[in-house]
């Protein structure tokens, strides 16, 4: 998940349950669609637009990060986000949007459902390209889902051979484990995240669960705390054994059904970009704050996966990029390259080092890695299926 623990610690903000007034879009692109969000409004310039390539572009004029989500019919599956759009900042989301029925959604402090509002997709009547040769985009595709399955069935075999451990107390294994399974988690979370049922399911972390509303933890986070019982804190009650095998046989179950969805799933080239894109941002959001993994302290495992599944994406649809802006293909290239090097510094022997071995320059210049390679590939998708 996404939520940062300072973030979380807010006071819950009230659920609005539409934008307020239309902001105004002088583009006069119709599928040029303007946001403007604040800590408690969301205002779209539009509640419809034709099919074809939508361009969102989200200004925050409030006092707390937000994140920009356009969701599916049923309110949960994610069609695009855009993440970390700090105050006073802009930042845009292409998708490529069929015409159906949609929810618009900004989320103050990234927590909780969001200001929403409907948001409708006519049927413009026009075939919707990329502008690039169809066989680099049927490789793009094709490549990218075979890294999504590969990725999806290692994620299925390590998490079976990781709930073993757990429910038979073999918990040295387990924490041997744990990142490396979580690796494969992290390395296709845009594709996990878009099941919008199964993502709070398996990887909420503590702060994310409104304990109050009798919403339950479970997944991944709740059986490190348990793993990791010295940093949760000398009140800490482990888990009885009958707890332990309920929550490996729940992760165990969420983890098939994923599994099962991913199968056969095609990627639209937006969606492999702006997954490219999401996995920076989770980096930026979580790993580098060395919030995701509170208790097992294993964030560079994570920060790793991420870059992996970024870097994948990437050269998924490299050949596209070279044809259309060799600049920003050779830039990413170099600033992927750059990040890597910064993240091997800070490996032992197979893994990572916790991260409470970092030093405050060590994780500044790691951040500074990131925004570096963040800002040209916020350029991605908007080059790639223009």
């Amino acid at each position: 998940m996404r939520k940062p623990v300072l973030v979380a610690a807010l006071a819950a903000l009230p659920l609005l349950a539409a934008c307020t007034e239309n902001a105004s879009d002088s583009s006069g692109d119709d599928r040029h669609i303007t946001v403007t969000a604040d800590d408690d409004a969301c205002e779209v310039s539009t509640t419809s637009a034709p099919s074809g390539h939508l361009t969102f572009e989200v200004t925050n004029k409030g006092d707390k990060v937000t994140e920009f989500y356009l969701y599916k019919e049923d309110g949960k599956s994610i069609a695009g986000e855009v993440e970390n759009v700090g105050p006073q900042t802009t930042q845009s989301l292409t998708v490529t949007a069929a015409a159906g029925k949609y929810v618009t959604a900004c989320k103050p402090g990234m927590e909780g459902d969001g200001i929403r509002g409907d948001f409708t997709v006519t049927d413009s009547g026009e075939e919707v390209t990329s502008g690039a040769d169809a066989d680099l985009v049927e490789q793009a595709q094709e490549q990218y889902a075979a890294y999504v399955e590969k990725e999806a069935g290692a994620l299925l075999k390590d998490t079976t051979r990781f709930v073993n451990l757990y429910s038979r107390n073999q918990d040295d294994a387990a924490r041997a484990l744990y990142p490396v399974a979580r690796s494969h988690w992290e390395r296709i979370e845009p594709v996990a995240e878009s099941f919008g049922d199964l993502d709070p399911k398996m990887d909420a972390r503590e702060a994310d669960v409104d304990f109050a509303a009798g919403e339950k933890w479970t997944g991944w986070h709740v059986i490190e705390k348990d793993l990791w019982p010295a940093r949760a804190g000398k009140k800490y009650d482990a888990l009885t054994p009958a707890v332990r095998k309920g929550m490996a046989a729940d992760l165990l179950k969420n983890t098939k059904e994923l599994v099962s969805r991913i199968k056969g799933e095609e990627y639209g080239l937006d969606q492999i970009t702006n997954g490219a894109r999401g996995l920076l941002e989770e980096v930026a959001t979580g790993k580098i704050t060395g919030e995701e993994e509170y208790w097992s302290r294993t964030d560079l495992y994570d920060f790793q996966a991420n870059v992996d599944g970024a870097k994948e994406a990437f050269e998924a649809v490299e050949p596209i990029l070279d044809e259309k802006d060799p600049a920003l293909e050779q830039e990413l290239d170099t600033r992927f390259g750059q990040l890597q090097d910064l993240l091997d510094q800070h490996r032992q022997g197979k893994g990572f080092e916790t991260y409470d071995q970092l030093s405050k320059a060590e994780i500044d210049d790691l951040a500074n890695a990131v925004n570096a390679l963040s800002e040209p590939l916020s350029e991605l998708t908007a080059t790639v299926v223009s």
